[in-house]
């Protein structure tokens, strides 16, 4: 079985590394909100590019805490607007209705199944306070018009990095010069997910929130410290969501390779892009291999169905992400009767192959060999 994601292997890579460091931290005696947390913090706030960087227990945590602390901070409260897109993770939309904000949900363009820019205006209304930008399956979402609609009506630019670590956006300068940014720093906040299947991954669950915002930093880490930022003193009602030692430990570790892997990742991307030729099956759009760190590689098929299956059979093992878009969810029948083409059809017709640092070359070639004969 040619397994979609294999993190025996991606930790085998750097078992010694990891070793080392979780060694380290029993060996001190310290396991929460220590010196692995402040290097760990420190470290990816520089990678990111930006000045601070606050480890919290998930990614949905971080997205959480970034709404709760705006809302702290008296830039929205509870019913003000949030537009995310209609075709993204569960958790993206959770942490708005999480705290008391309503979610505005807008279509992807389905060819990059990214928000699309077009649509955004229109759903603005004098109770948006925030644009929340979701990196889907590890690509940017960015553009130039979104930064422009957020200065034009004052919006707060937040956005879902969970799967884009590394990722970059690149503009030009005044003389044509590239000049790349990470996403994670091009708006107000940001959500990171250590998963373990991302492309930055702890073993065991975690999260960060990165901003240039102080006053944000700070309240994030009190509200994740039960709200409190002096021992025993609670200036918010807050919840236990800390990143503990021996995770921030390890992904110290995992930050070192996490360029390289990403090179990994494009290079089987690559290998499909070139070799796939099956008129059944429709390619991700790829206008620039910098931007996108290829998280998941998702193919869309009309027989979607029967392609995973004749793979399964064939030992090809592939995820769907998603097969549920988040208007549909049970939990939320106040938007179960709303329309959305386009999510939807992405939705029916997504396939995820398998795509890691560790997939090996002949696995590659057989997974494509698969797809070239499949008849839909």
């Amino acid at each position: 079985m040619i397994k979609f994601l294999d993190l025996k292997k991606i930790t085998d890579q750097y078992r010694n590394e990891i070793k080392e460091a979780t060694n380290r931290v029993i060996d001190s005696g310290w396991f929460l909100q220590g010196v692995e947390n402040e290097r760990f913090e420190k470290d990816y706030a520089g990678y990111i590019g930006q000045e601070h960087c606050v480890g919290c227990a998930n990614g949905l945590d971080a997205l959480i805490w970034i709404f709760r602390a705006y809302i702290e901070l008296g830039v929205m409260q509870k019913g003000d607007e949030v537009i995310v897109p209609a075709n993204t993770f569960f958790a993206s939309v959770l942490a708005i209705t999480e705290n008391g904000l309503k979610p505005v949900l807008v279509e992807p363009n389905v060819d990059t199944y990214q928000l699309d820019e077009n649509l955004i205006e229109q759903a603005i209304t004098d109770k948006t306070k925030a644009i929340l930008l979701v990196h889907l399956y590890g690509q940017c979402a960015f553009t130039p018009k979104i930064k422009e609609l957020c200065s034009k009506y004052k919006l707060k630019l937040i956005e879902d990095n969970a799967q884009a670590h590394g990722c970059l956006y690149e503009s030009k300068d005044e003389h044509g010069k590239s000049i790349y940014q990470k996403t994670g720093s091009l708006g107000d906040a940001t959500g990171h997910s250590f998963y373990p299947g991302k492309n930055l991954g702890a073993l065991g669950d975690g999260g960060a929130v990165t901003s240039n915002d102080k006053a944000l930093a700070d309240t994030v880490r009190a509200l994740a410290n039960y709200g409190s930022s002096v021992k025993y003193q609670f200036d918010y009602k807050g919840r236990n969501s800390r990143l503990d030692e021996i995770q921030a430990a390890i992904l110290s570790v995992k930050l070192k390779h996490l360029d390289s892997d990403n090179e990994a990742r494009k290079r089987v991307a690559q290998f499909y892009m070139d070799n796939i030729s099956n008129k059944e099956i429709k390619l991700p759009q790829v206008s620039n291999w910098n931007s996108n760190v290829f998280h998941i590689f998702p193919i869309r098929c009309k027989n979607r169905d029967k392609l995973q299956n004749y793979l399964t059979e064939n030992g090809v093992q592939t995820l769907i992400h998603y097969p549920i878009p988040p208007h549909q969810q049970s939990c939320y029948p106040e938007y179960n009767s709303l329309s959305f083409p386009i999510t939807e059809q992405i939705h029916r017709e997504i396939l995820s192959l398998p795509i890691s640092p560790v997939l090996e070359e002949d696995e590659v070639k057989e997974i494509v060999k698969l797809l070239n004969r499949f008849a839909g």
